[in-house]
């Protein structure tokens, strides 16, 4: 099987034309994959919205946090010291700096299929040194009444795992930097195993190892340690240049069922799955030899970046896995799989 999703009719159910800049002078120019939940009886994003200045011919500029505001920087095109080759990464004079600033915001839903912003929650941005090139890919895990947020926290020191936790969406409790750089694409558990919260996350690595999924565990889900490689790349596959977490790992009866990414050496990227032990995740049972969603729509293939499908959120109904996605990086999908069917894709790590 190379693709189980049954997208939905309506993609993209949000483009950057739906909603409006947060401050004036800035652009939305992209939208990107949503942390999810429920709350309310409703269904939830928590979407990245990535902004720059209008950008003018023969100049690029960009947006960074500073403790007064946001501050714009502008470097001519023609400057020989800018490399500008990634539409997501500048590097100018040695230093490197996004060409977007993003923050995180609240998104809702009576169907799960047409949006709106309600009033009275506020934007997440990004505060402090730690958090001065934004909040990113939000992942978001209830437990016990509280949701805990984790995204990726980006400055010109590095990319590291942020957390926020709030009980009502309106009031956040700040826990800075649960996971230094460089590491992201965090996601907890939604459920506590022998007393002890779990979470899947990925460290980088560019001289020794590999982009590879970790998992840690926490005995207040703040503080992480006991950490673990779990997850690797595989040389001539579909996953063989990065993998990376989803959203909360799915309890079924046959194990923890994680929904990640992968990406190969030309960027493109896809969705597969593999199973934990239930009683001790830091054991794989179980891995798809193939993906289970590759970008083939046109609005996966064409955009901000394209190629990809990228989920860090998700529903479960029973046997229905409605996963919320950000393709191109530029837009939010929805998409339906059978539990079942993901699980009949798995192929023992006995028979690897």
């Amino acid at each position: 099987m190379t693709d189980a999703a049954e997208r939905f009719s309506q993609n993209p159910i949000l483009s950057p034309k739906d909603l409006t800049p947060s401050v004036e002078g800035l652009e939305i120019a992209c939208l990107l994959n949503p942390g999810v939940f429920t709350f309310q009886n409703k269904t939830w994003l928590l979407i990245r919205v990535a902004e720059r200045p209008k950008q003018k011919p023969g100049v690029i500029s960009f947006p960074v946090l500073k403790e007064g505001g946001i501050e714009i920087i502008e470097i001519l095109e023609s400057d020989p010291e800018l490399i500008a080759t990634d539409p997501r990464v500048i590097n100018y004079k040695g230093a490197d700096y996004l060409t977007t600033l993003s923050h995180l915001r609240l998104v809702c839903s009576d169907d799960g299929i047409n949006f709106y912003q309600p009033e009275g929650y506020p934007l997440l941005h990004g505060e402090g040194a730690a958090e001065s090139f934004g909040i990113e890919d939000c992942r978001v895990a209830e437990i016990e009444g509280t949701y805990y947020l984790t995204f990726t926290s980006v400055s010109e020191n590095g990319v590291g795992v942020g957390m926020r936790t709030t009980k009502d969406w309106k009031t956040f409790e700040r826990h800075g930097m649960i996971i230094p750089p460089h590491n992201k694409d965090c996601a907890i558990f939604e459920e506590k195993i022998n007393g002890k919260f779990y979470a899947l996350h990925r460290p980088s690595s560019v001289d020794l190892g590999g982009n590879y999924i970790w998992i840690a565990e926490s005995p207040d889900g703040i503080h992480w340690g006991n950490h673990k490689c779990i997850i690797k790349t595989r040389k001539h596959h579909w996953d063989s240049k990065r993998v990376g977490a989803g959203a909360a790992p799915i309890k079924t009866d046959k194990g923890w069922l994680e929904i990640y990414h992968g990406a190969n050496a030309e960027h493109q990227y896809c969705l597969g799955a593999f199973l934990m032990d239930l009683n001790d995740p830091s054991k794989v049972i179980a891995q798809t030899e193939e993906p289970i969603m590759k970008p083939i729509a046109e609005y996966e293939l064409s955009g901000f970046f394209g190629q990809v499908v990228f989920t860090n959120g998700h529903t479960v109904n029973g046997d229905e896995l409605t996963i919320y996605y950000g393709a191109a990086d530029e837009f939010v999908c929805g998409a339906k799989f059978s539990i079942q069917n993901i699980l009949a894709q798995l192929k023992s790590c006995d028979q690897k």
